[in-house]
């Protein structure tokens, strides 16, 4: 690529390889293995004294191209896509620790990220601080000698909180720390880790990339000397590695990704302004609006809002199913980015391995709700939303 193209056209044509057949649509290379032409090349292919793929566990022509094209999306040297989102995080997060390293974590996160974090890397001897992940200086008294990654989502999931990306950049690149952020609520199009200062961008690509309810998948971005000295061999030994073929439908899925998205923000935007008049609503979070807590930083932060909404339902969880039970456009499921809206009740799905105490910390009430915007007509949703409040009791 001779010139920088805008997101729009990156996400149709980047990392783009075609064979002699000169396919429109990108290939599907569904193989297992490579031949080579000679004893000799394969030696030299596995010394990396030749350019070429080895194993569809280390590499494939169709996962690469997946991969190069998330790149120029995010201004990252390399990448290596996964299975899945959680795949991505535990690689990215376990791929530079050893026993006796730490992290700190924003205590709002996915439940399995949370997991990971808070109950499998201890089981390696890697200690971990849980924090407040908006005060930055919660982040800094967290900090000990032995402190080697800052985990972070933002917006998180699913209050909707934001974290100082820059800021906690700062705190760590002053004790030799990489901060790892999963962007999946902001998707590549509203913030750009990277050049806030993180270090690592993890995303399920299973979410907006795909969009589409079809397939899993995830990928973790960095500069080229952090995937070569960490994440490469434990990707490579581990194998946690993507399907040629989700990868193919995941680069269908990134051409429509700019047409979805704004699509889905305009979408939760409005849904958000119709729940905040409600009666039986005690409030509601959406990075899009002037209300949400951290509006200021939201703005400094993210070009856009948010496809996700969160809302608090005044009659707490009988009220919540009652809501849920009661639409029709908009489906009960724990996926998100879905090209069709999407609903659930996180106490009970998403975060329902966490202890009482830890959901209250977390603002996860059993009145919270969290919906995320399909492309639907937003009248048809807004109506939806008025006909299933209706049968809510006050």
């Amino acid at each position: 690529m001779s010139h920088k193209w805008r997101p729009a056209t990156t996400f149709v044509h980047g990392g783009t390889t075609r064979s002699h057949h000169g396919e429109t649509s990108e290939a599907i290379f569904l193989t297992q293995g490579f031949v080579y032409d000679s004893a000799e090349a394969a030696e030299a292919r596995f010394k990396g004294e030749t350019d070429g793929f080895i194993y569809a566990r280390y590499a494939s022509p169709t996962n690469d191209m997946f991969e190069k094209r998330m790149c120029a999306l995010e201004g990252a040297e390399d990448a290596r896509a996964t299975a899945s989102g959680m795949a991505a995080v535990a690689s990215a997060i376990l791929c530079q620790l050893k026993a006796g390293d730490h992290i700190v974590a924003a205590r709002a996160l996915f439940g399995s990220c949370r997991w990971v974090v808070e109950t499998l890397a201890p089981k390696y001897g890697i200690e971990c601080t849980l924090i407040d992940g908006r005060d930055l200086g919660n982040w800094e008294r967290a900090i000990r000698p032995n402190t080697k990654v800052f985990f972070l989502e933002s917006p998180t999931n699913p209050t909707l909180e934001i974290v100082d990306i820059a800021g906690v950049a700062r705190l760590a690149n002053q004790v030799g720390a990489k901060v790892v952020v999963d962007n999946v609520f902001a998707t590549p199009l509203f913030q750009k880790p990277l050049e806030l200062g993180a270090h690592v961008v993890v995303y399920s690509a299973t979410k907006h990339i795909d969009g589409q309810g079809r397939c899993l998948g995830g990928v973790v971005l960095s500069d080229k000397q952090w995937i070569d000295e960490n994440l490469h061999d434990y990707f490579r030994h581990t194998g946690p590695a993507m399907s040629p073929f989700n990868a193919w439908t995941l680069l269908k899925g990134l051409e429509t990704l700019p047409l979805r998205v704004k699509q889905q923000t305009e979408n939760a935007r409005r849904v958000a302004d119709f729940l905040a008049d409600s009666k039986k609503i005690a409030k509601v979070i959406y990075p899009g609006r002037a209300d949400h807590p951290q509006a200021d930083l939201i703005a400094k932060q993210m070009s856009g809002g948010s496809t996700l909404v969160a809302f608090e339902m005044k009659g707490g969880k009988a009220a919540a199913f009652a809501l849920q039970n009661a639409l029709e456009v908009v489906k009960i499921s724990n996926n998100l980015g879905d090209a069709k809206s999407l609903i659930t009740h996180p106490a009970t799905t998403t975060h329902k391995n966490l202890t009482d105490e830890a959901r209250a910390e977390l603002g996860i009430s059993d009145g919270t709700v969290r919906l995320s915007a399909g492309i639907e007509d937003a009248e048809d949703l807004i109506a939806d939303f008025e006909r299933a409040l209706e049968t809510v009791s006050a």
